[in-house]
């Protein structure tokens, strides 16, 4: 089948020839770059990424013997030197709602953001002085299990006998005066599309109360920021869907290994972080209305950062 279907001589809905971007590539090509030059830079930016992550966790467990806020900044530091090795630009736009000072109005930030790669760490990592959200699964794995646990990362199960417990945990670091962040979508995607968001985890910024029950007085005050991320330049140039999904997104049953080496290859890459105004849980009637408003600045954000439709203001 062409890229380009000619007009047939039957009538069709549209006199536009039919035209699929994706039809160019088939899946299987990854769109990498293989010279010798080319593995050579991958195999040291691997190389240099596990050694600063063996040093980062002796750097965070020394934090977390330091008085004040040493434990919550290196985080920050960490993960922009983890960026700076695989050269990774990170373009900031909007503002912030929280910071390492509590804000004037005392309310904690719920960060909410979409999912696409397990680069939305680092890169988030970077600009948020925020707890992170994880699946129980990532505790055990090598180094970097060590790593989120040393960071505070706060873990869940995803089965609905311990969510009750799960959300407490979390309302208990905000109440320590912790910012927080999740992935709504619960899972990783291709990156050209935002999948359904699970309203569960809204719970604590906006707690399930039974008809009669009185509002808990001890329940931290929230409100949610939802945060676009975007990986839109690749070596300088416009990012199209086809090196969304299989240079920068981690999906299915990608392997972490070949994943990571392949993205070492590429020289430089720019990740789009976009900061949407926050949202104050009590405008809302419900759990499911909170999660419907977040994903659709997220999704809305999504579609102008790969459409290339915003200017470049800051970078970080």
């Amino acid at each position: 089948m062409s890229v380009a279907e000619p007009h047939s001589t039957r009538k069709r809905n549209t006199q536009r020839p039919v035209f699929d971007p994706d039809r160019l590539f088939a899946e299987e090509s990854r769109a990498l770059q293989d010279t010798f030059l080319d593995r050579l830079r991958a195999r040291l930016r691997a190389g240099a990424l596990l050694g600063w992550a063996a040093a980062g966790c002796v750097g965070q467990g020394s934090c977390l013997l330091m008085p004040g806020k040493m434990f919550r900044r290196f985080p920050l530091f960490f993960w922009s030197v983890a960026c700076r090795i695989l050269n990774i630009e990170v373009r900031t736009l909007g503002e912030r709602a929280g910071s390492l000072t509590p804000r004037a109005d005392k309310r904690r930030v719920i960060y909410v953001a979409n999912h696409s790669s397990w680069l939305d760490v680092l890169v988030l990592g970077k600009v948020l002085p925020a707890f992170f959200i994880a699946k129980q699964e990532v505790r055990h794995w090598p180094v970097i299990g060590y790593l989120t646990f040393l960071g505070r990362t706060i873990y869940i199960n995803r089965n609905r006998q311990e969510a009750g417990q799960d959300v407490e945990n979390v309302i208990n670091q905000l109440r320590k005066g912790y910012d927080i962040a999740f992935f709504p979508e619960g899972t990783t995607s291709k990156g050209n599309g935002l999948l359904p968001f699970m309203s569960s985890l809204f719970a604590i910024a906006k707690p399930v109360r039974r008809p009669g029950e009185p509002k808990a007085d001890d329940h931290p005050s929230c409100i949610i920021q939802p945060v676009t991320v975007a990986y839109d330049r690749l070596e300088g140039l416009p990012v199209g869907r086809h090196r969304r999904s299989f240079v920068f997104s981690w999906f299915g049953d990608m392997d972490f290994g070949p994943h990571l080496m392949g993205l070492g290859k590429w020289r430089s890459m720019r990740a789009t972080v976009m900061f949407h105004p926050p949202i104050k849980p009590e405008d809302y009637p419900s759990r499911k209305a909170l999660s419907n408003a977040a994903r659709a600045a997220i999704e809305q954000g999504s579609e102008e950062l790969r459409q290339n439709r915003l200017q470049d203001t800051t970078h970080s």
